[in-house]
């Protein structure tokens, strides 16, 4: 497009035209430009855009879309954040061959999204969401990386509070829609579940008639949505259209099953940890059954699925033999009380200690004190047998594991990132998994990263 043509879309004005002609994607970080793309200067509480602005397009960008002129070829408007919106509705709209399937939850979003890649990966060219670029700006920088020969565009949406998917299915109008769960994630953001649930549920609202919305048959608040929508409704879970059965989980926790649609009963076998990973894998075939794909292709696609996305339950054995579980990128009490499962099934499994390593979970409101503190008790529970909390606001997960009668493992208190290493350093060995987890905001893969890179010399028990 040239810049007009993107000034007329968004409402704005030319500044500096040239002649010049964007050929590439959008893009906010000007560390990583793409030739010939657009950079979105984006004013942020740490950083202002429009700062690099004429850096990026020496590196090689078309131009900018800002709120004031740059120096350097670009389209002026008043909130570039509604502008790359506009865009990528555009763009989506003269795409006419692409199908947008989009899906939300309170947890397994992204694991969800990039095995449902994978598998339609497998029959046609195929956009994902990167990572978790799941919000206002994340979504229409997805949509802006589709080109006439994509066929499916794979959409992973976020909330944070009523009416954000709603827009986000304005930008990326969605044939296909997922609702993995309801649960507690920023409910100090929502006040409550009910209202997470009317948020997710915008996404099903959003499906035309002809649409299908896949649900989650094991979640109540989940299967309940079917009546928000006049679409076609598809579940998937222990009792849904899309099942599994026989499942078993080896060593390290990876899990093993048949996965079933429609009386055919394939075999999948997933390189992930974590029995929580099937119930994501079976809403992935389900989306991918919704758009015709074969439940023969799906369990194939499955079983060769790898990680895409860092810092989610990753898997790194160190030389030595000690197992780190990397799965720092984020955290809420569902998905904390999954990996924590997780790490004690891979310790008793390898007759070694289960260490996890916990960080802060953030946006949780006034339940936070209580729910750092039943995770700590989910922890004893599982039978982990030492609790390593980092920070102020993690002690709670402590003190809730020793309040649990019987439990023998023992709950170690840090201040810090560096403290926490330390003390791992200092206490771990083969056969010891140790599992490191909390909100972005704590950082923790840091930790991980120093664990995992340790090399321990000869004689050295860590």
């Amino acid at each position: 497009m040239s810049l007009a043509e993107v000034a007329a879309v968004v409402g704005g004005q030319v500044a500096r035209d040239d002649g010049v002609m964007v050929t590439g994607p959008a893009f906010i970080d000007s560390r990583a430009v793409v030739p010939g793309g657009l950079f979105v200067a984006i004013e942020g509480e740490h950083a202002d855009g429009h700062t690099y602005a004429e850096a990026a397009v020496d590196a090689g960008a078309a131009a900018v879309l800002g709120t004031r002129d740059t120096g350097v070829p670009g389209v002026i408007v008043a909130d570039p954040v509604a502008a790359l919106g506009r865009l990528a509705r555009h763009v989506l709209d003269a795409l006419r061959d692409v199908t947008v399937l989009a899906l939300t939850g309170s947890q397994g979003k992204t694991g969800t999204k990039d095995y449902l890649a994978q598998v339609l990966t497998a029959v046609g060219p195929t956009v994902a969401t990167a990572g978790n670029f799941n919000n206002e700006i994340g979504v229409p920088l997805t949509v802006l990386r589709a080109t006439p020969d994509t066929a499916y565009l794979v959409v992973e949406m976020g909330a944070r509070g009523l009416g954000h998917i709603g827009y986000l299915c304005e930008l990326a109008p969605p044939r296909v829609a997922a609702v993995l769960n309801v649960g507690t994630a920023h409910i100090g953001e929502f006040g409550g579940q009910a209202a997470i649930a009317q948020a997710k549920g915008e996404i099903v609202e959003a499906l035309p008639p002809d649409g299908t919305a896949v649900l989650n048959s094991d979640d109540d608040l989940t299967a309940a949505m079917g009546e928000r929508t006049s679409a076609r409704v598809l579940t998937f879970g222990t009792s849904g259209d899309v099942t599994w059965r026989g499942l078993e989980l080896d060593e390290l926790d990876r899990p093993s099953f048949e996965i079933g649609y429609a009386g055919t009963w394939r075999p999948v076998r997933l390189g992930q940890a974590g029995q929580h990973q099937v119930s994501n894998a079976a809403a992935a075939a389900a989306m991918a059954v919704a758009v015709g794909v074969g439940i023969e292709v799906v369990a194939h696609a499955l079983t060769g699925s790898v990680a895409t996305s860092r810092w989610r339950m990753e898997l790194h054995e160190r030389p030595d033999g000690l197992v780190v579980v990397n799965d720092a990128y984020n955290a809420n009490p569902a998905s904390m009380r999954a990996a924590i499962q997780t790490v004690a099934r891979i310790g008793a499994a390898r007759d070694g200690r289960s260490v996890a390593v916990l960080g802060v979970m953030l946006e949780l409101g006034d339940e936070s004190a209580a729910a750092h503190a039943d995770l700590g008790r989910v922890a004893a529970r599982a039978g982990v047998d030492v609790v390593v909390t980092v920070g102020q606001e993690a002690a709670a997960i402590a003190a809730g594991a020793r309040d649990v009668p019987g439990w023998s493992g023992e709950a170690i208190v840090t201040a810090s990132r560096d403290e926490a290493l330390r003390w791992v350093m200092e206490n771990v060995s083969a056969p010891d998994v140790v599992l490191v987890k909390a909100s972005r905001g704590a950082a923790l893969e840091h930790v991980a990263d120093a664990l995992i890179a340790h090399r321990p010399t000869e004689g050295d028990s860590r």
